[in-house]
């Protein structure tokens, strides 16, 4: 996969390229130090890279005028939209990433309890690697590029999803810190 290659299809250059390229960037290199940290994990460094750098492609397809995304899908319908878009390039395998990470994973019924605008579906990362690169993303915001969040940080910004998601997290901060 040529991550680059596919991302300039979809983005011209500018602000809104380099906050996904930072962004994806930072998520990728901690993704690669638990990678580094947990060689039990046995995890495809290759592929958890290229999903990183590609798990946001959808952002431009959203109104989240922050980070310059002048479309009209609500923000957190990025991950499913994105994995259309992977699909259709032929890379079924990171479509899940893109899908199954936002949040820490969502789950249909936090979706239906939560009236949020995605399909009535389980939106939960499967994959060690899904796992891992969901778990990194939570980190590093789109609007704060220069810095890393603590756990503290993190958690609070997991916690709008259903209180699932945090013991996701934990489970995450326990297997991956």
């Amino acid at each position: 996969m040529n991550v680059l290659e596919i991302i300039n299809k979809y983005y011209k250059p500018g602000r809104q390229l380099d906050i996904l390229l930072t962004h994806s960037r930072a998520v990728a290199d901690k993704a690669l130090q638990i990678a580094s940290d947990h060689p039990e994990f046995n995890l495809d460094k290759v592929f958890l890279e290229e999903a990183c750098m590609i798990h946001d492609i959808g952002i431009f397809l959203t109104n989240a005028h922050g980070i310059d995304c002048v479309g009209t899908e609500p923000y957190i319908c990025h991950g499913y939209l994105g994995a259309d878009l992977m699909r259709k390039e032929g890379f079924p395998r990171h479509a899940l990433v893109c899908e199954r990470h936002t949040g820490a994973g969502i789950s249909a019924l936090d979706i239906e309890k939560n009236q949020l605008p995605l399909p009535h579906r389980d939106f939960l990362p499967v994959s060690i690697e899904e796992q891992v690169i969901c778990f990194a993303d939570k980190f590093f915001s789109k609007t704060h590029l220069d810095r890393e969040k603590s756990v503290e940080a993190a958690r609070k910004s997991i916690s709008k999803f259903g209180c699932e998601g945090l013991k996701r997290f934990d489970t995450w901060c326990e297997m991956f810190l």
